[in-house]
Parts: structure tokens; C-alpha cells; sequence
């Protein structure tokens, strides 16, 4: 199938969900059929590689930051990036704080929330979550808009597993929002990626970052 049946496949089964086309490692071409199609939000997850894209395609795209945020690199994407995935520390959010503020701009972004059983993924914990949103977090990083949270499942073939982990963050995301950070913006709940997005969406995902289903499998 090509890249827009692909897409129109996976468009059909998302209800009130975003879709990231995740389009790491993938050529220009292939992001510009997927733009062709309809695609405006694109992920990746090396800010070079994310730099150099964005200078050469549409300047209407969205360009999502989901990989690991290295704080040096930060200032090279904060011209453009739309949103940053991946808040895995408070130091993080600082600094990209302190590079928006340079730009003169507020860039959304979303708490990664470590749910795997995995020690290679990052993340807050739920009680460090809890202590940074019990923070005047406007306040403090007003270049910065915290918009929801994000999490990656273990990577295991045993779904009631993933459904788990989705729906404990999910639960925890719903707490969030009525007890500490009752904010009109804080509605994004990214959760689900190729391999497990249905699974992601019945446990309340509003957002998805899905790759290799949409550009086939990476080389």
C-alpha cells in the first residue's frame, strides 16, 4: 500500500485522536507524499535531523520533538518546533523555558510519565509528577505550555500488560487535570504507537505517534 492508503486506513479508525505521523529516519520524499495526502504533524526524534527537514519542506507543518531532549540542542529547535514530547525533568522544561523565552515564543509540550517495566525508558514517576504539577508551573515557565502527558507501554506481546500500563497513566492524567492543573489547555494524553495504538485509544489516548504503519518499516 502506498503511504496516503496507509494513512487514510489508520485516519478512519481515529476518533477525536491525533495522529503524529512518525517520520524519523524517513526521507524527504516520503514526508512530502504523507504531506500530499493530508499529513500536517510529523515526529521525530533527532533535533539535526528535525532542523534539516524542517528547512526543506512546507513551513505549514507541524514538527513534533518525540524522541529523548538533549538540554544543548534544545535552543535549535525552539525557533520552530511546535511540540516537545518528551519532558522527562523539570531541569528540561527549564531550559526549554529559557530558549523559548529567547525566541519570544510558548512552546507546548507534554511530561513523559515512565509506566514501562523497562529501566531504558525516562520519565517522572507518578509522585514527581505530582510534586512538579503541584508547582505554579505558569508561573515559573511561562514560556512554556505544559499541554498533557505522554508515556511508552513495555515492549512486550502481552497486551493486557500495555492495557494496563495505558490505563493506569490515563487514570492518573484524569486526576491531574481535576485536583492539580485544571487548565483548558491540559487535555493531551499521548499513548500508542504503531504496534499498540487501538489498545492506546480504548484507554483514552488523544494522541498517537505512529511510524512504520504509515512509511513501512524502518531500515
Amino acid at each position: 500500500m502506498s503511504i496516503a492508503e496507509n494513512l487514510d486506513r489508520i485516519k478512519a479508525q481515529l476518533i477525536d485522536v491525533q495522529l503524529v505521523a512518525v517520520s524519523k529516519t524517513k526521507p524527504n520524499s516520503a514526508i512530502q507524499e504523507a504531506y500530499e495526502a493530508g499529513q500536517r504533524i510529523f515526529g521525530e526524534n533527532r533535533i539535526q535531523e528535525m532542523c534539516d527537514k524542517a528547512e526543506a519542506l512546507p513551513k505549514d507543518i507541524e514538527w513534533h520533538m518525540i524522541g529523548h531532549v538533549q538540554d544543548n540542542k534544545i535552543k535549535y529547535m525552539a525557533p520552530f518546533v511546535s511540540m516537545v514530547h518528551g519532558m522527562d525533568k523539570e531541569k528540561r522544561i527549564k531550559t526549554l523555558n529559557k530558549e523559548a523565552s529567547k525566541v519570544d515564543r510558548r512552546i507546548d509540550c507534554l511530561v513523559q510519565i515512565h509506566i514501562a517495566e523497562e529501566d531504558s525508558k525516562f520519565g517522572f514517576d507518578y509522585n514527581e509528577a505530582k510534586a512538579l504539577f503541584s508547582k505554579d508551573l505558569e508561573s515559573l515557565y511561562p514560556n512554556v505550555r505544559i499541554c498533557g502527558l505522554m508515556g511508552m507501554a513495555t515492549f512486550t506481546d502481552n497486551e493486557d500488560q500495555v492495557r494496563k500500563e495505558f490505563r493506569g497513566l490515563s487514570q492518573f492524567f484524569n486526576q491531574l487535570k481535576q485536583e492539580l492543573f485544571e487548565k483548558d489547555y491540559f487535555k493531551v494524553l499521548s499513548l500508542g504507537m504503531s504496534g499498540d495504538y487501538k489498545i492506546a485509544m480504548e484507554e483514552g489516548s488523544t494522541m498517537v505517534r505512529i511510524g512504520s504503519s504509515i512509511f513501512g518499516a524502518r531500515n
